[in-house]
């Protein structure tokens, strides 16, 4: 992968707004006291995963509230948002564990890493949250991807919202759970009631067009939970809508590459969404295995080897159809 990428995004000052209001650090909450939709928006799963930052704290400094009911905001990891260097991003993504693997009971529940420990300080506000918008980004520049897991009520939010133009259905990793599919938000549809859970990436890590796709993401969530109206939206946060996809295309995800070893290696720098004509083509090596396309017209779904390592998705395979 390429190792010169730069970062041209800046870390955003939160420290106004760390503290939080709910007496856990970096989470505020906003009640109408009206009926409604409790919506969460969460970034810094990752603390190299700026643009879900900067979304966050506009909406903050907008002095937005729901008009109907509840949001919370939550910066996520902020062990290893402190840690952030431009220069050695990949070492702010957290500081022990992955944050986005560790939602389960039993690893909260152990309380044995800093982020087990975080996600159970933010477990209760997933718990409680009916909608929940997860903002991230990428290790490689790539399009925007909206992931929506496999649930079909998830598939239909991502059509409402118009936007980004691939939508990737998928399972999770098999290392551990996303908190996108924690507790009823990994349920299917008819156990599930209104929940909806979507997980964004919003570009490569140091893009300035990752900010923009997280507001405007942030935006089309809460004008489509119904929590705030679209046009106290515009008025609040001007310059924040991006154009409608042209097109949407579903991304059904059928398994993953698992790397063996840090040395696995792709045969040309893919970056995402390339299309493989043919199967039994070869991608990659993985330790001394060659790595090949399953079937014809294989889409890769961010492929990545900066975080290589045994155990870990280094890329997944699609298929792809027009919505």
């Amino acid at each position: 992968m390429n190792s010169s990428l730069q970062f041209t995004l800046p870390a955003p000052d939160i420290a106004a707004w760390r503290a939080g209001n709910t007496g856990t650090e970096g989470v505020w909450r906003f009640d109408s006291g009206r009926p409604g939709r409790h919506v969460l928006i969460s970034a810094l799963i990752h603390g190299n995963e700026l643009c879900g930052a900067w979304a966050l704290k506009g909406l903050l400094e907008s002095g937005l509230r729901p008009q109907a009911g509840r949001l919370t905001l939550a910066f996520c990891n902020l062990a290893a948002f402190d840690r952030f260097d431009a220069a050695n991003h990949d070492a702010a993504r957290f500081v022990e564990q992955d944050m986005n693997r560790q939602w389960s009971d039993g690893r909260m529940d152990a309380a044995d890493t800093l982020e087990r420990r975080r996600c159970a300080a933010l477990r209760p506000y997933v718990q409680e949250a009916d909608w929940l918008l997860d903002l991230h980004s990428m290790h490689e520049p790539c399009a925007p991807l909206l992931l929506t897991g496999v649930q079909p009520r998830n598939l239909q939010l991502a059509k409402t919202l118009a936007a980004p133009e691939h939508i990737v259905i998928d399972a999770g990793h098999q290392d551990g759970t996303r908190m996108r599919d924690y507790g009823r938000f990994g349920l299917a549809d008819e156990a599930a009631g209104d929940s909806r859970s979507l997980l964004v990436e919003c570009g490569f890590h140091g893009d300035l067009a990752s900010r923009a796709v997280a507001q405007d993401m942030c935006l089309r969530f809460l004008q489509a939970a119904g929590v705030v109206d679209a046009a106290t939206l515009e008025r609040l946060l001007p310059g924040w809508r991006l154009p409608d996809a042209p097109r949407q295309w579903a991304l059904e995800v059928t398994g993953p590459v698992v790397a063996k070893s840090e040395r696995f290696r792709f045969t040309e720098p893919f970056t995402g969404l390339e299309v493989i004509p043919k199967a039994g083509t070869v991608i990659g090596d993985n330790d001394g295995e060659p790595v090949t396309t399953p079937y014809d017209d294989c889409v890769l779904v961010m492929p990545s080897t900066r975080q290589a390592r045994a155990g870990v998705t280094v890329v997944r395979y699609a298929t792809r159809r027009a919505l």
